[in-house]
């Protein structure tokens, strides 16, 4: 399932009351200390480096590097799956050899603007049985017209769910971490875009507490598509 509809080109925020820390201090706390109040979930155990395994068996931690293979190979196919009967496929297959390329993904990573988590089932991670199932991206810098006057605002850019793992209370857990997230880097508001013919996604969103506030249009190819702007307080 992907809830998030694919953001255009983000828009840097003209927002300057109550700025977010700098980036370099953002990116010197511990992601695992941060990971450690309740989810969505249960929590049944702490691995040896203190990420969490839920009753579903599945555990969020931090993306890295090695990560971007099964990233960039699971948004492709989510996304293919949401859009798929939308665009023509040369379109498609366009926009995904470049947004959901390895490359891509890693940039993503590295950047301090740029925030992954993954949901992991089974094992500690990839590399001993632990297969990514789903994975969330949260973006400083982002805007858009309707939400421009807003002020410590950051994007949910992305929260793409494996189909197969549906129902598992993965998806909230993802927001839930990234609402954490966003609180300790001072942001007040979460806002994300999500496709407007992406029906389930309303729904679910509305459930986790966003609102909409706008539409925009997107560009994949030489379709346009609409999606709505929806916020949450923090």
């Amino acid at each position: 399932m992907m809830l998030a509809a694919q953001p255009v080109i983000p828009i840097t925020s003209t927002q300057s009351a109550s700025p977010p820390p700098p980036p370099s201090s953002v990116a010197e706390y511990s992601f695992n200390s941060h990971i450690s109040s309740p989810t969505a979930v249960q929590l049944r155990s702490r691995s040896a480096n203190g990420a969490k395994t839920t009753k579903q068996s599945f555990k969020i931690r931090q993306a890295t590097i090695d990560d971007a293979p099964a990233i960039a190979e699971l948004g492709a196919k989510v996304f293919s799956t949401t859009y798929g009967f939308s665009i023509p496929t040369v379109d498609l297959k366009a926009y995904l050899d470049v947004a959901f390329s390895e490359s891509t993904v890693e940039e993503y990573i590295r950047s301090p603007r740029t925030h992954l988590i993954v949901a992991c089932a089974g094992g500690q991670g990839e590399g001993d049985g632990g297969k990514i199932i789903a994975f969330a991206q949260l973006a400083e810098g982002s805007s858009e017209a309707c939400i421009e006057d807003l002020e410590s605002i950051v994007e949910l850019q992305r929260l793409y769910v494996d189909a197969d793992h549906h129902g598992i209370g993965v998806g909230k857990a993802l927001e839930r971490e990234m609402e954490d997230m966003a609180r300790l880097m001072a942001y007040r508001i979460l806002w994300l875009g999500v496709w407007e013919g992406n029906f389930k996604a309303h729904k679910v969103y509305e459930t986790f507490g966003f609102t909409k506030v706008g539409e925009r249009e997107f560009k994949m190819g030489k379709c346009i598509q609409t999606g709505w702007i929806m916020i949450k307080d923090l």
